[in-house]
């Protein structure tokens, strides 16, 4: 009997058009019970304050400095930071297999907020948009050291992403390579505007506008949507609607319009399964210091661990780690359960009632 293919309940690879990866798609296997690890929920009943957070207004830190008593975000040098201004120049190559190069960078932390218990989703659109000018901020800052090639901006958020201080904050690595990812991305999108002349992002989020069938929210700035070749059960990407290679280039419209996206995107994923929605986050943007990108498109990566509820989580293993991703769930089921989602965070819900 002929049987017609379905993306929706037949498995299927899909490419990453960023990476060229593929990943594998089994739609059929959410069928299956599950017996496998339940997470731990970490409580969510921190205080405003915490006299022994390091990033707390006015407490003690790791290096012996003292924070201030600031009042909106609050940014310094991470104080165990995994690059180095100072490293000295070197390398080592024996017979072409055991090769090292030095590697020297930046490291900074943003605390978002002095507020110990309040993550972005929680925050106002203006208070979100002030740490979008740090980002700029920074990132224009760190471009001036002329030895830096790229600047990393990111968020880890919760536990079980490895977030070492609950308090709300994220990071900025910068440094003097271009990073794996990196070069991964820019590799595809040059290809790609070398044969267009156009943004390969740009041309996707048309796509991806004109089918909606991913797209989760749009404001007059940005696309915030699950990709096509998403890998994680509620991966989201952010995209800037106007083809501009950084952050740097941002005007106060797209300031606040990307604050709008955020906020409504991390509610949605709070209210997705009522707790606080771990994920790495961070931006993807042209290096600096290395020549003119024209192909770059501004974009952020959401990738949250959380499959089936607040304590069941996706692990990379087996397969995953020796083959390629896989998941099971489509990015289109997940665009849908993430669209349906309030943009009302869940706590004031309850406390409405």
């Amino acid at each position: 009997m002929n049987q017609t293919f379905e993306l929706d309940s037949n498995p299927h690879t899909r490419l990453n058009i960023l990476t060229g990866e593929w990943v594998l798609v089994s739609p059929h296997r959410t069928k299956r019970p599950w017996q496998g690890k339940v997470e731990d929920i970490a409580p969510d009943n921190r205080p405003e304050y915490d006299p022994k957070c390091y990033l707390c207004p006015g407490n003690g830190r790791a290096d012996g400095d003292s924070n201030p008593e600031y009042t909106e975000s609050f940014v310094f040098n991470n104080d165990f930071a995994a690059l180095l201004e100072d490293t000295p120049a070197g390398d080592m190559n024996e017979d072409d297999l055991l090769v090292a190069n030095n590697q020297r960078g930046l490291c900074k932390v943003i605390s978002f907020s002095p507020k110990h218990n309040l993550t972005l989703p929680e925050m106002s659109v203006e208070a979100i948009t002030a740490v979008v000018n740090v980002w700029q901020n920074e990132f224009n800052s760190l471009a001036e050291n002329d030895w830096i090639k790229y600047i990393q901006i990111f968020e880890n958020k919760g536990e079980i992403m490895g977030c070492s201080n609950p308090h709300p904050h994220g990071q900025i690595w910068s440094q003097g390579d271009i990073p794996l990812e990196i070069a991964k991305e820019t590799e595809r999108q040059k290809t790609y505007y070398a044969i267009h002349r156009r943004s390969l992002l740009a041309d996707y989020l048309k796509l991806e506008q004109k089918k909606n069938e991913r797209i989760v929210f749009e404001n007059d700035h940005f696309v915030v949507l699950v990709p096509f070749w998403a890998v994680w059960p509620y991966e989201t990407m952010i995209i800037s609607k106007r083809h501009v290679n950084s952050i740097k280039l941002f005007s106060e419209a797209e300031k606040k319009s990307l604050a709008e996206a955020i906020k409504v995107l991390t509610t949605k994923y709070d209210n997705l399964f009522e707790t606080s929605f771990p994920y790495s986050a961070g931006m993807h943007q042209a290096p600096v210091n290395n020549g003119y990108y024209p192909e770059w498109h501004w974009h952020m990566h959401f990738y949250p661990p959380l499959l089936r509820s607040a304590s069941v989580k996706k692990f990379m293993v087996g397969y995953e780690m020796l083959a390629n991703p896989q998941r099971d769930i489509t990015p289109e089921f997940a665009a849908n359960r993430l669209k349906e989602m309030s943009t009302i965070h869940y706590k004031i819900s309850k406390t409405e009632v």
